[in-house]
């Protein structure tokens, strides 16, 4: 039994009475989305029992442009939303209501979200980056973060750095603390540091939480990964491949990390940053491993409790045992090739289940507003790094602008 719900009807979920007397602790679904076409949406599975249990019409994001917020919401930015003056829209869905749908005030191609959900951060082909308050819904900054079309972002786990990779093939790591300066909304924020090693577009970021380091992993369409500490501006590793790299997760105990290829092989390499080995899984990078279910592109990695869970154009998403490397579980995806995976509590699906943690969120503003200001001036000029960045291309490993992040590190120790 599955859902459709459509965006011009009141939300309606069906559970069976077994379901409900378990109050909705099933174990977790998948969450996923196509860019192909609005009609195509988004669907969610049950991960054990692979029961399609929801399908959202009028969706469709581009890779790396879908998230969970909070374990309440899925965030979803789309680029040809019927109504859109910029081109695109974002979403923010309640499992269980209506969606919001934001304007901004351009297509935003990629997302990102501190772990709490307090913040939201969008990236545009144009290059500029976007910084929402999620529950005001606030545009805190906006500034030219990239040359060219900025594809990934991410937030650090403690929510103190934002670290942004391009079409450019650069690398750039801010702080939250600068994006926060609504005081200035167009000054340009402090830029701790930025790579220029990759040769060509970056398709995944990654960082280690578990650490007391500050340890970032990279992997670009010119076949390779590269692993950095950025506390000390050092590259740890770097890992070539034969093709094409399109996608990127680190495995929960951040000693491995999966490289999805164009050509769908899925990479298994261990993670070389000077930890002491206690996973057995290490023993088995020796051989290479390398997982092969997929026949065209990789273009979503995450984790779930039951293990690796991959997407592809080949319109079908994979459950990957780790220890054993077999398949486990496989949708098909027959409206099109799947763009974006998230995992989500199935408990998230229950009736009522966002109104006992509370919603929090609001329509996300298309300008910013500084103080004393009026929207009278509807122009904003961004702020651009190309400039300094393209002065400093004999740049290989990251460099730090200044001791910013070492500072950054002892205040929020203190």
């Amino acid at each position: 039994m599955y859902i459709t719900l459509h965006s011009s009807l009141s939300s309606l979920y069906l559970f069976t009475e077994r379901e409900r007397e378990m109050g909705g602790n099933g174990g977790e679904a998948v969450v996923v989305c196509s860019d192909k076409s609005m009609g195509t949406g988004i669907t969610v599975w049950d991960i054990g029992t692979g029961d399609r249990l929801l399908h959202i019409p009028s969706c469709a994001s581009p890779p790396r442009a879908l998230l969970c917020l909070r374990n309440q919401f899925i965030v979803a930015s789309q680029i040809h939303r019927p109504g859109s003056v910029g081109g695109g829209a974002i979403s923010m869905w309640a499992l269980n209501k209506q969606p919001l749908w934001s304007y901004p005030l351009e297509a935003i191609v990629s997302l990102a979200c501190t772990k709490d959900g307090v913040y939201l951060a969008g990236g545009a082909p144009s290059g500029n980056a976007y910084l929402w308050e999620v529950n005001s819904g606030k545009l805190l900054k906006t500034w030219r973060a990239h040359c060219n079309s900025l594809n990934c972002m991410l937030f650090f786990d403690d929510g103190s750095l934002l670290i942004s990779g391009g079409d450019d093939g650069m690398i750039c790591v801010w702080s939250l603390i600068s994006l926060l300066d609504v005081e200035d909304y167009q000054s340009f924020p402090s830029l701790l540091s930025y790579s220029m090693d990759h040769k060509s577009s970056i398709t995944g970021l990654s960082t280690t939480s578990g650490s007391s380091r500050l340890v970032l992993v990279s992997s670009s369409l010119d076949g390779s990964c590269k692993v950095w500490d950025l506390g000390l501006g050092k590259l740890l590793q770097t890992q070539v491949y034969p093709i094409s790299i399109t996608a990127l997760i680190l495995n929960p105990t951040e000693q491995l990390f999966f490289s999805g290829s164009v050509d769908g092989r899925i990479f298994v390499n261990q993670l070389e940053i000077g930890l002491v080995d206690e996973d057995p899984l290490f023993a088995v990078e020796d051989q290479a491993v390398v997982l092969k279910g997929h026949n065209v592109s990789i273009t979503a990695l995450t984790f779930c409790q039951s293990g690796l869970i991959s997407a592809s154009e080949d319109c079908t998403i994979c459950i990957w045992d780790v220890t054993t490397w077999a398949i486990i579980r496989r949708f098909d995806h027959q409206k099109g090739a799947v763009t974006n995976l998230a995992v989500i509590p199935r408990s998230s699906l229950l009736p009522g289940s966002n109104q006992r943690r509370g919603s929090g969120v609001s329509l996300l503003e298309k300008y910013p507003q500084p103080a004393n200001s009026s929207r009278g001036d509807m122009s904003i000029a961004l702020a651009s790094p190309c400039q300094f960045l393209k002065e400093n291309q004999t740049s290989i490993n990251f460099q730090t602008t200044d001791q910013h992040i070492y500072d950054m590190e002892v205040s929020l120790k203190s």
